[in-house]
């Protein structure tokens, strides 16, 4: 049934998907979304998968394979990473990614981020990456980081977890700051598909939480990125980097 709706959505919701290449000359700068043990690694939360996922692993791989391109050549990377005080849950979701836990931190396979001089991690309180990147000054870690004279992030790519939730807040909120003239010289935010995933709850799991069947919602989400002006790329390859 969740194919048979899957398959109708994408008839009449469809997406056009480009094909990007990444090179010195783009300036790009790479956001990574919740990449982190409580959303990716099996049974480490409650909102972890329960087994092994396809869509997730590939997502895990695909930020990998990116952001080690991107620490080689010494390029921006900013990690958004889902860290609640204990006080103060997210509805509608149960507990999860609580300040220090392991639930908070990267997952193994992106561990080495921490270390890596051209590496901003943010621990956000809430959905939105852009939003919580607010400090308590009224600056904002991810507009300083775009804005930043030895960076100049003319194209961003955004990768991560969850698709439709994080991902999407995140895009929406950066597309409308970019509109008001928030985010110069910024003039294009591109969500890679396949380095994007979801969650899983089928409606026949669901009890205490709203239905969430993976795969159509991850569509979705991509739709609503798409609608709000982001490009969507099927595939993310890296060019001649200049001078090389």
């Amino acid at each position: 049934m969740v194919l048979q709706t899957l398959d109708i959505v994408k008839n009449e919701i469809p997406i056009e998907e480009e094909s990007v290449v990444i090179s010195e000359d783009t300036n790009a700068g790479l956001v990574l979304v919740d990449i982190i043990n409580g959303f990716c690694t099996v049974g480490a939360g409650n909102l972890a998968p329960r087994e092994a996922n396809r869509q997730i692993s590939q997502m895990i791989d695909e930020s990998a394979r990116l952001a080690r391109v991107f620490c080689d050549n010494k390029w921006p990377l900013l990690a958004f990473l889902d860290s609640h005080h204990p006080d103060r849950l997210e509805h509608p979701y149960p507990p999860h990614c609580i300040s220090g836990t392991d639930e908070s931190n990267l997952v193994p396979a992106l561990r080495w981020l921490e270390k890596e001089p051209n590496v901003i991690i943010r621990r956000k309180d809430c959905y939105d990456g852009y939003i919580g990147s607010f400090q308590e000054d009224g600056s904002n870690v991810f507009v300083d980081w775009v804005k930043k004279n030895n960076i100049q992030v003319v194209s961003l790519l955004v990768i991560g977890i969850c698709t439709d939730i994080c991902v999407l807040d995140f895009v929406c909120s950066t597309l409308s700051a970019k509109t008001r003239g928030l985010l110069a010289p910024l003039e294009e935010v591109v969500v890679y598909s396949r380095g994007c995933a979801t969650f899983d709850f089928p409606a026949s799991m669901a009890k205490d939480v709203l239905a969430h069947p993976q795969e159509l919602m991850h569509h979705v989400g991509l739709y609503m990125a798409k609608g709000r002006g982001a490009k969507i790329a099927r595939e993310v390859s890296i060019g001649a980097v200049k001078n090389a």
